[in-house]
């Protein structure tokens, strides 16, 4: 079965790509459709381009907004550790930028925990919170280590193969990694300024820092939207068991898991991602 192209997702529905100013951090935002806003968050290393399928079904009824975080993608890149409250920072900059009030947050992986820490902060501007495989929630070293050096390598010593080999990582069914993704992160990883970047990029992989923002009831109590775990059963970072962790800290949460998927539910089952967030989203809303 081939695989459409990034452009083929996009080419039949309107949509804009911008800049934005999130308290002085260049941001990039691709966006379409209209309704309740949607913001989707990528994971670490990514970019918006992670979200490439699911733009037009959720721009159906959704204003669908997608960011390239904080010293992700082409957006802006300070010198500083990127830790969650910074992710959180910038976002809630995003926000204001762009006027919003309230929002529905949807994260993958790295995204998916700053969004959570985001709802927990922030309660007053989440409609709906959708964690999409979190991501080594229980902070085991060896995945920890794994996603370092892989991250690393693939823009220290960026060429094809290793970008196709981190990108190879994420999916269940690695067929799914087309040259035009590994093409559009290669030349991402390919920035000068991205090199420098990738060692803030990691920090999180550092048990020192990383414990300082681990999942915990302290804070993960705090969180009021409604919230739908989506857990896969091929994630390399955590199994379905380990989401029963979030089930228990996170007050009223759900649990759905997507069959067939790796770290990338989004990308390799996107018709059954975008029901999933239709279904949750309006039902909540009604």
């Amino acid at each position: 079965m081939s695989v459409p192209s990034i452009w083929n997702c996009l080419s039949t529905i309107p949509f804009k790509q911008y800049y934005l100013d999130a308290n002085g951090i260049r941001t990039r935002v691709l966006e379409s459709g209209e309704g309740e806003p949607l913001i989707l968050l990528h994971g670490t290393g990514g970019h918006l381009e992670a979200y490439a399928k699911n733009i037009k079904g959720l721009s159906e009824r959704f204003r669908v907004i997608c960011i390239d975080m904080v010293g992700h993608g082409y957006s802006g890149k300070p010198n500083c550790p990127y830790t969650v409250d910074v992710y959180s920072d910038h976002l809630l900059h995003v926000l204001r930028s762009l006027h919003l009030q309230k929002v529905h947050l949807s994260g993958e992986s790295l995204g998916g925990w700053v969004a959570a820490w985001f709802a927990a902060h922030h309660p007053e501007h989440v409609n709906c919170l959708i964690l999409n495989t979190p991501g080594n929630i229980n902070n085991k070293p060896e995945v920890m280590r794994r996603l370092k050096e892989s991250t690393i390598k693939a823009v220290v010593d960026a060429n094809y193969e290793s970008v196709r080999k981190r990108l190879e990582w994420l999916m269940y069914d690695k067929s799914q990694v087309t040259d035009e993704l590994v093409e559009v992160r290669y030349r991402i990883y390919g920035q000068p300024e991205f090199k420098e970047a990738v060692y803030n990029i990691v920090a999180l992989q550092e048990p020192e820092i990383r414990q300082k923002y681990a999942w915990d009831r302290s804070w993960c109590g705090k969180i009021q939207a409604p919230t739908l775990l989506v857990w896969t059963d091929h994630d390399p970072t955590s199994s379905v068991d380990e989401a029963k962790l979030l089930l228990d800290i996170i007050p009223g949460s759900k649990l759905l898991v997507i069959e067939g998927a790796g770290h990338w539910p989004q990308w390799e089952k996107p018709e059954e991602f975008n029901r999933i967030h239709h279904q949750f989203i309006l039902e909540r809303s009604i």
